[in-house]
């Protein structure tokens, strides 16, 4: 029994070290909570039982021999009378049977947890080492639950923000704080600018239905780009910069429009005991870059939270809320959250992991906090295909149009078949009917004069190239895929380029895809898609993402890193084309960045020599330029 529980104890104590830091340092997955908990007693039992009972001494058997030996005829051989010796030989065996204590090894015993019977320091110590495995995860999954619920917490964040109006978030469970006054006003004005407060909006009341948020809309009067500052009456302040009209590139930042994308974030990852139970150290890394970026907005592209990570503790309604009310009351979010817009799409952790059941099972408990507290401050829903189409509806979609780009925020989730039907099934759909057609009219419809550009978001990689539940991504609603890749050449031979940027992944992957050869489309029309993520998650050492085909080929691919997000920023090169220049940021510095061109439909017929009789003379290679 003895030698058994001193096996199993320095097995168990090397797995729960394992299982420890792949859950701490790498990816908290959440079976492992349960395995590591079970670990720790199997540890517990089998060392506590081998102190006690195991053997303390080793049993040295020593045997000693003597053998001594008689010639018996040694007068016949003196005599020469024989040859051949008569030999007696006496044998004299001698056993002794002692006790001697075990030695030690201390540094099996710490590097393995292995329970040591004649030390009670190093049983005492590898205990204790383990026992700061289970302290740490216990502290790093129930910490923010215990400690953190943040029901008393009071914020204020911005979301939409055009060039006539401004949304603001604000929570305020303290009802002798209510009514809440919002004020906005151009920060540092100038001479012929009104000092005084533009607008005076008040909020009389918020309530637990809700999760006592409420929304208000700040109009913007100027028709100007202005820097404003806003104010409410229970101590919370920001500043933002008025977005550039459709069409118009904007007066500030050297005339650059600028915005970011990312997903996906979950606290603490990595675990550092010394951090706060809700920091976020991919926040930090934003914050630190964020000032020198110019942006607009953050485009976030789903998994604001993870439900079930790193345990699920229910599915009411109060524990998807606590969720977001963790992310804003970390110390981490006034530096990304105060003074920068955030718009937000949906993705399966808002929900369940690789949702697929559309709006059944626990969809509705879900999407409540989500529609508190991101879509009540998001762009408008996106118009409908049909003559009703700017009549408000209730979908899950949104579209806007700033600057030299228009913007389709695709749902992802709650309109899409079973990930388990075959991936190129003709009716298999990712955005269900009415969504489709409202997104295929969207890029078919013209936008104003100096918009050279459809940002299309989308919560998982439009690109088949990620191996790994390939399924749950666009790879594997391949039908529906093609039908949007044609549209989006078709409006590319207007004169407009189609980005597709995504999350989901943890990864960074940009992809090109050109159309068909000797296609009615010249490869000037070519869309690309940046995936980014995450922001504060787990990422894959092993890679993910290969190029199997020419239909989706790889630009870039980087899997490395814990924080990632893009920016993208677009410049006017001539009334006909513009620049498109996507960087890549990896735990707080600059890993990539990539420049593409507008078509023009000049430019399109002479790089794509669809004219007869002219040769073809470039690719969309040709319209790259790799910036390092």
């Amino acid at each position: 029994m003895a030698p058994r529980s001193d096996t199993i104890a320095t097995l168990a104590s090397t797995s729960l070290r394992l299982a420890s830091y792949f859950f701490l340092r790498w990816a908290a997955i959440p079976p492992l909570l349960p395995a590591i908990y079970a670990l720790f007693a199997v540890y517990t039992t089998s060392a506590i039982s081998n102190y006690i009972s195991g053997p303390k001494y080793d049993v040295i058997d020593k045997v000693d021999v003597a053998v001594d030996e008689k010639v018996l005829n040694q007068d016949e051989l003196d005599a020469g009378e024989t040859e051949d010796a008569v030999v007696e030989e006496k044998v004299a065996i001698e056993e002794t049977i002692s006790l001697a204590k075990k030695p030690t090894n201390p540094l099996k015993s710490l590097l393995t947890g292995a329970p040591s019977p004649n030390s009670l320091f190093l049983t005492t110590l590898t205990f204790f080492l383990n026992a700061l495995c289970v302290v740490m995860i216990t502290d790093f999954v129930y910490s923010p639950k215990w400690y953190h619920p943040s029901h008393d917490l009071s914020f204020a964040r911005l979301g939409y923000v055009s060039d006539s109006e401004a949304k603001l978030l604000i929570r305020e469970p303290d009802q002798t704080k209510l009514p809440i006054t919002v004020q906005l006003r151009i920060k540092d004005p100038q001479p012929f600018d009104d000092a005084l407060p533009l607008n005076v909006i008040s909020i009389e009341q918020t309530t637990e239905a809700s999760d006592y948020t409420a929304a208000v809309t700040l109009p913007i009067v100027h028709s100007k780009q202005q820097l404003y500052e806003w104010t409410t009456s229970n101590n919370h302040s920001g500043q933002f910069t008025s977005a550039p009209k459709p069409g118009v590139m904007p007066d500030l930042n050297d005339g650059k429009f600028t915005f970011l994308s990312t997903s996906c974030f979950v606290p603490r990852l990595p675990y550092d005991p010394r951090d706060h139970p809700l920091a976020f150290p991919g926040m930090k890394h934003l914050a630190k870059i964020l000032p020198s970026l110019g942006a607009q907005f953050m485009l976030f592209l789903g998994d604001f939270i993870y439900i079930e990570v790193p345990r699920q503790f229910g599915q009411s309604v109060e524990n998807y809320r606590q969720k977001y009310r963790q992310v804003y009351a970390s110390p981490d979010w006034p530096a990304i959250g105060q003074n920068l817009s955030w718009i937000h799409v949906l993705d399966d952790h808002e929900i369940s992991n690789d949702w697929d059941k559309r709006t059944t099972g626990v969809y509705q408990t879900a999407v409540d906090p989500w529609h508190n507290y991101q879509t009540s401050v998001n762009p408008p829903e996106a118009k409908g295909a049909g003559a009703l189409g700017l009549m408000p509806r209730g979908v899950t979609y949104y579209s806007f149009t700033q600057g030299p780009a228009s913007f389709f925020m695709l749902d992802c989730r709650t309109y899409r078949s079973r990930n388990s039907e075959p991936f190129d099934g003709v009716n298999k759909t990712m955005l269900g009917e009415t969504q489709l057609e409202d997104f295929i009219a969207w890029l078919r419809r013209p936008e104003p004069k100096g918009v050279k550009w459809k940002i299309v978001a989308s919560s998982v990689p439009f690109t088949k190239n990620w191996r790994v539940n390939t399924r749950d991504t666009w790879g594997g609603f391949l039908a529906e895929r093609r039908k949007i890749l044609e549209a989006m050449w078709d409006i590319g031979s207007q004169g407009v380029g189609v980005v597709v940027l995504s999350g989901d992944r943890h990864e960074f992957g940009a992809t090109a895809f050109p159309p068909p050869q000797n296609s009615k489309w010249s490869e000037a029309v070519t869309v690309h898609e940046f995936s980014v993520s995450p922001l504060n998650q787990f990422f894959s050492p092993v890679p993910t993402y290969f190029q199997t085909d020419d239909e989706d080929v790889k630009l870039k691919y980087i899997n490395w890193g814990n924080s990632k997000f893009g920016a993208v920023t677009i410049e006017r090169l001539s009334p006909e084309q513009s620049s498109l220049k996507y960087s890549t940021y990896i735990d707080g510095a600059q890993a990539w960045n990539l420049t593409i061109l507008s078509p023009t439909t000049a430019y399109s017929n002479r790089i794509g020599g669809n004219r007869e009789g002219e040769s073809r003379i470039g690719s969309f290679w040709d319209k790259l330029k790799v910036l390092q």
